[in-house]
């Protein structure tokens, strides 16, 4: 069934511009339908069959998005804020739309993978512990790891203020340095299970979540598409997955 909608409202879905400027473009000429002027921002037109141009440049309908961010450090995980740079900001112009916010967040401090989307049901399931997405973090810490960490984060560490979390996949890489596999994302997680083992975390890097693996040719702050078959690896169990 094909369904009709505003032409105001696919632009404005699609890019960075208001209803009152899609109005006012649309006045000047400045959109086409199918090849000819419109007018009249209100005009109903199917958005998955009618060709829609603005200022000369063609309007790719997707009802969602799905961005891969390498997130760099001093940018917060947030779609706006008055007094900081956000995932959102940094985005390429081409890329940026209505209603994009990151799936989740990562500290203002750490870095790497991170998902940015306009479709709610997407983060929801990607988020929810039930749903066992498991997100994948490189872990550098103050000082040399003892042979108890990896038993008290796969048992469920317990923080300082009697919050409990779900047991934790715990591989030591190099003396200072961990992998930590966690499906729940309480504020600073990963950094208060550390610190109720009296470590310190000085640098956090998210790696992967469920098997989306950060792209090693991003560098931080740089942003692509998600592929189907990408998306689809999010909510993706191993066999060996806790």
């Amino acid at each position: 069934m094909n369904t009709l909608e505003r032409l105001d409202k696919i632009i404005s879905t699609q890019t960075s511009y208001s209803r009152k400027e899609i109005k006012k473009l649309a006045r000047m000429g400045d959109i086409q339908v199918n090849g000819g002027v419109c007018k009249n921002s209100d005009t109903k037109i199917n958005p998955n069959t009618d060709i829609v141009t603005v200022c000369g440049e063609k309007i790719s309908y997707q009802k969602y998005v799905y961005y891969m961010l390498n997130k760099p450090k001093g940018v917060l995980s947030a779609s706006n804020d008055k007094n900081a740079v956000t995932v959102v900001d940094i985005l390429p112009q081409e890329l940026k739309r209505k209603n994009l916010f990151p799936a989740g967040r990562l500290d203002k401090d750490t870095t790497g993978l991170l998902i940015i989307t306009d479709d709610g049901d997407f983060a929801h399931r990607m988020l929810s512990p039930s749903k066992k997405v498991y997100k994948h973090y490189i872990a550098t810490l103050d000082k040399e790891l003892d042979d108890t960490v990896k038993e008290k984060f796969e048992n469920g560490i317990v923080l300082s203020d009697g919050t409990v979390c779900q047991k934790a996949f715990f591989e030591k890489l190099e003396p200072k340095k961990a992998l930590v596999k966690i499906c729940e994302g309480k504020f600073h997680q990963v950094k208060k299970m550390f610190l109720s083992c009296s470590y310190m975390v000085v640098d956090l890097e998210r790696v992967q979540i469920g098997e989306l693996k950060l792209d090693s040719n991003l560098h931080y702050g740089q942003a692509r598409i998600l592929s189907e078959k990408e998306k689809q690896a999010v909510f993706s169990v191993k066999n060996d997955q806790i």
